[in-house]
């Protein structure tokens, strides 16, 4: 069975059981690592068996992909932010500021663009049209980006929540502070999908290892601490378990009601007539 996710932490966390051999009676998997952006594209051309996608993906994924209630990223205090330079003599900055500017994101499918967008609406001149440029940049180039000045603000995810002061930069907007603001519900970020034509029998299955390794991961948080820093890279230690500690909670472990309520909230009427979300 094929199976991509990010190298990010949280993923690796997450996926560490499973991909490791530890839940028993689970099918093997071969193991793909991609950027998010990678999978968004990835699920529209066919994709792998299971694949983590962004929420913002999902409506056009769903022909083909339904979509798990384990595994993904889903909660509070734990949206995009959108970056600046230092700002202003007074050190006051706004989203107003962004009109005619260029603004970094890492990826037009993604949950974070999404909700920049709607943020955008209310808080720059002129909506989103009145943003001068939006610039595409790998997720690791936005900061550095920002801080030298090739652009003007960046929209970031992940551990850049952690990591922006050391580049100098200010945070000119919170966008899941915005979003539980406006609508009172936890953000959904990434998704676990898995392939229709895998049958109703062995979905469920696939439903239940993952949920199962992240039950494992949840009991024993250190065992994955060599795999995650090995896909994570130059992460710091400390950075990657603040990292998983939060992106990976109990919407991780189950949606739940609450969670498909947010997923609706914020995929609205993108999503086809008649969708039902929940596996039966």
């Amino acid at each position: 069975m094929s199976i991509a996710y990010s190298p990010c932490p949280n993923d690796t966390f997450v996926f560490h059981a499973w991909s490791h051999g530890l839940i028993k009676g689970a099918p093997p998997i071969d193991v793909t690592h991609a950027d998010i952006d990678v999978t968004n594209n990835l699920v529209r051309q066919g994709g792998l068996d299971v694949m983590k996608i962004s929420y913002a993906a999902l409506p056009e994924a769903l022909a083909e992909y339904t979509l798990l209630p384990c595994g993904g990223a889903l909660g509070r205090g734990c949206g995009p932010l959108v970056l600046t330079g230092p700002g202003n003599a007074d050190g006051e900055t706004s989203g107003t500021d962004l009109a005619g500017k260029i603004v970094a994101v890492p990826s037009l499918k993604s949950t974070a663009y999404l909700l920049f967008r709607r943020w955008a609406q209310e808080q720059v001149t002129g909506g989103v049209d009145g943003i001068g440029e939006i610039r595409v940049l790998p997720f690791h180039e936005i900061m550095p980006a920002v801080r030298d000045g090739l652009v003007d603000a960046g929209l970031v995810i992940h551990e850049a929540r952690f990591t922006y002061p050391s580049f100098g930069l200010r945070c000119l907007a919170d966008l899941g502070d915005w979003w539980e603001g406006v609508t009172g519900a936890p953000i959904p970020l990434g998704a676990i999908v898995a392939r229709r034509a895998l049958g109703h029998e062995r979905i469920a299955e696939i439903s239940r290892v993952v949920r199962a390794s992240v039950e494992y991961a949840f009991a024993h948080p250190e065992a994955s601490r060599d795999y995650v820093m090995q896909q994570a890279q130059e992460l710091d230690p400390e950075v990657a378990k603040a990292h998983i500690a939060l992106y990976v909670n109990e919407f991780t472990r189950d949606l739940g009601p609450e969670g498909y309520a947010a997923v609706r909230r914020l995929l609205g009427d993108t999503l086809p007539d008649g969708t039902v979300l929940e596996l039966a």
